[in-house]
């Protein structure tokens, strides 16, 4: 087996340190990434250095899991400098999934150590070819974020036993990254197509998104679905924090080109300040509160309940439409300035808007809870 190798700074201030100085770097290149639309491999080490690749990594594989609410404020931490980067950082919680593989398999992939960037692309789904010892990948995948410095890629897999994804774990070098991520918001998070031409994936390289963990840890007893959710949502949560802190640092202080005195002094300005703000600190709340009522949960050793997936479900759609309306707010305050394309407040604005559109957070996911809360089936798979 190759010798491990160790990208994390020592759990504690040094690894405080790195992380500080991982959003120092941010504020000075988040423009850069937007332009070039990707977060490079470079600023994924000092990433890793922080610690995040390693969140979600198995303790037995050398990781140090951390708490859903630890995680999920780190990558409120960086949305608040610049959101498309939180989103491509949340896919450090994504290991989770991979403790579905075989643990030889999880061995072999943590062989050089923990840290670990995994980007996914799950659909369409592909019908494979199955022939012995497992399948050969021919297709196109969409939203593959992150894909440019990540160490393994994954495809989602039609299986005839399951409508959920088979996810196939693939080498970076297996595939070509189609470069068409055309978009206005999370431009930076480089979710660009994923293509595979006959590439052969052993049958024990692949595992059902979402299946039972082969890891006994408490991480991989929360409800997997759901965080994987939650890393998205909370991106919008820093947006509208970045958003915020804005107009009230900086978008006070300046003066309608019209004349008069500074917006921080008008009523209408104060007003909107205020009630953006509780808006968003509500939502934050309960979007912690069910997170942490779910982990304590996990910690006692108990099965989470139905209500408590619905619910941890809604607070975290909730959390990422409120936000949005926090950000669209925030724009309204900041005037007619704010409609230029280098102002401030563009990336947390079209950054922002995505989030409550993935499906995974979607308006239908409000009808699903709800429906769940009454009692009917859901119409929406895998949920919660």
């Amino acid at each position: 087996m190759a010798a491990k190798y160790e990208l994390a700074e020592p759990a504690g201030p040094a690894r405080e340190k790195a992380f500080e100085e991982a959003l120092d770097a941010l504020r000075d290149r988040r423009d850069e990434f937007a332009a070039q639309g990707h977060v490079p491999r470079d600023f994924l080490q000092l990433l890793k250095r922080a610690g995040i690749y390693r969140a979600s990594t198995p303790q037995r594989f050398g990781g140090e899991p951390m708490a859903p609410t630890d995680f999920l404020d780190r990558i409120e931490r960086i949305s608040a400098v610049d959101p498309a980067t939180g989103w491509v950082a949340s896919f450090g919680s994504s290991l989770t999934y991979l403790t579905a593989l075989p643990l030889e398999v999880q061995e072999q992939l943590y062989a050089q150590g923990p840290d670990i960037v995994y980007a996914g692309a799950l659909f369409p789904m592909h019908e494979p070819e199955v022939i012995e010892g497992g399948f050969r990948c021919t297709g196109r995948w969409q939203f593959a974020s992150g894909s440019a410095g990540a160490d393994i890629l994954g495809v989602g897999l039609k299986d005839p036993t399951d409508p959920r994804p088979r996810n196939a774990i693939i080498d970076p070098a297996d595939a070509e990254v189609i470069e068409n991520w055309d978009v206005a918001g999370m431009r930076a998070t480089g979710s660009n197509d994923i293509k595979l031409d006959g590439v052969f994936v052993p049958h024990e390289r692949t595992f059902i998104r979402g299946g039972a963990s082969t890891v006994d840890e408490p991480l991989y007893h929360y409800p997997a679905l759901a965080y994987a959710a939650q890393v998205l949502a909370v991106t919008g949560v820093g947006a509208a924090r970045g958003a915020l802190d804005y107009v009230r640092e900086v978008g006070s202080q300046r003066t309608s080109i019209t004349g008069g005195n500074r917006r921080g002094t008008t009523g209408t300005f104060q007003i909107g300040v205020a009630r953006a703000e509780a808006r968003l600190r509500s939502a934050r709340a309960w979007f912690y509160e069910a997170t942490d009522e779910v982990w304590q949960t996990v910690l006692a050793g108990d099965e989470v309940s139905y209500e408590q997936k619905v619910l941890l479900r809604l607070a975290t759609s909730h959390a990422a439409h409120e936000s949005r309306a926090v950000v669209m707010a925030a724009f309204d305050l900041a005037g007619t300035g704010a409609i230029y394309t280098k102002h401030p407040l563009q990336r947390f604005v079209q950054d922002a808007l995505v989030p409550p559109q993935h499906a995974m957070l979607a308006g239908g996911t409000y009808e699903a809870s709800g429906a769940m809360l009454l009692g009917a089936e859901a119409g929406i798979p895998s949920f919660p």
